[in-house]
């Protein structure tokens, strides 16, 4: 007996998929939210209602990473319409994450004009042997994105010379001859 398989005509399959997909999307025309999926909610503790129709900032912790981040993947979606990175995301409770974030241009002449997102949680695990303070923990999620020590020490409210110090301490603890050594050695993806 060979199975056939309903037909589905509302929504379509294509929206089924997206709303349905595992994986966190959203899609933006110029950085606004035009769709959540249910994995995005989920991840982000936000309803559709909330996020559609806003501006993906909402999502950002800071208005200089917003912007930062805006526009890396601006230049980079003109010239090859994809852009990825790792980066910090706020939810809905105020609670910062870490992502990893994969984007792709449907109009690369003005790549924000449609925009499709793609988002998954990346663990901060440190090689299991090396035991971390919480202030190395906090010192090493700021590295892992590009933040020099003086932006750190601002951020967490502490000097830029703490900052440094803590710094080096994880690269002795993790056998790290560089900040690009020691960013692999943090960032292992669950």
């Amino acid at each position: 007996m060979r199975y056939t398989a309903p037909m589905i005509t509302n929504p379509s399959l294509s929206d089924l998929g997206f709303i349905e997909s595992p994986i966190a999307q959203l899609i933006l025309a110029h950085r606004q939210i035009l769709r959540a999926n249910k994995a995005a909610q989920a991840m982000l503790g936000y309803k559709a209602e909330t996020l559609e129709g806003q501006s993906v900032r909402l999502l950002y912790p800071s208005h200089a990473d917003f912007n930062l981040i805006g526009a890396r993947a601006k230049t980079e979606m003109a010239n090859h319409t994809c852009y990825e990175d790792q980066r910090f995301m706020k939810t809905a409770d105020g609670t910062i994450c870490w992502v990893r974030a994969r984007g792709v241009t449907l109009s690369p002449a003005d790549p924000f004009a449609l925009t499709i997102w793609a988002f998954e949680r990346v663990a901060e695990q440190v090689a299991r042997s090396v035991d971390l303070t919480p202030r190395e923990q906090d010192i090493a999620r700021h590295v892992v994105n590009g933040r020099t020590c003086k932006e750190i020490g601002v951020t967490l409210g502490i000097s830029h010379r703490t900052v440094e110090v803590h710094r080096a301490r994880l690269m002795k603890k993790l056998g790290a001859r560089n900040t690009a050594e020691l960013v692999s050695k943090i960032i292992v993806v669950e």
